[in-house]
């Protein structure tokens, strides 16, 4: 049976790159005015909840438990206006994987270990839920804007509509 930081680790690595496959599909159903579309100066623009998600992982995990130079420009994120998707793409998926590879290398004194991340005092541990839950919501909003503005049905449940009732086969 494997160990309670090994499960945190491996499914925390799974959400994540789960969520960038999910982010990976409304990019690849959208063209580049709806991924940049803004409803009013208020409101982001999914491409920039992407570099924003790409900032946030980079920050606390590749580099506040990583140890790698933070060279986060997060007013940059929320001001960019375009970018194409494909680089939209790559750049999340490679920091990603980056993150991916900082966690899995994780040991159980390395998630304890305090740490300083944009000014909050938090745990190796506490990063990296904090880096998973916040992707996670802003993929969901990604999702939310995609289905909006495309009226899709981007199949990630389908799945569930195929399976037996509960208690059906017993």
């Amino acid at each position: 049976m494997a160990s309670l930081d090994r499960l945190f680790v491996d499914c925390s690595v799974h959400k994540l790159r789960e969520l960038m496959d999910r982010i990976d599909v409304c990019l690849s159903q959208l063209s580049q005015e709806q991924i940049w579309a803004r409803g009013s100066e208020n409101e982001n623009a999914i491409g920039n909840l992407v570099l924003h998600l790409t900032g946030n992982v980079r920050q606390w995990i590749i580099s506040g438990v990583g140890g790698q130079p933070d060279t986060r420009d997060r007013p940059a994120e929320f001001a960019a206006r375009n970018g194409s998707t494909e680089e939209l793409k790559a750049h999340l998926r490679q920091t990603g994987e980056d993150a991916a590879e900082v966690i899995e290398g994780l040991t159980p004194d390395r998630l304890a270990t305090r740490l300083t991340i944009q000014g909050y005092d938090v745990s190796g541990l506490d990063a990296v839920y904090h880096v998973v839950e916040h992707f996670s919501m802003h993929t969901g909003q990604i999702i939310f804007a995609t289905k909006m503005l495309t009226g899709a049905d981007l199949g990630f449940y389908r799945h569930l509509s195929k399976a037996e009732p509960r208690g059906a086969g017993r």
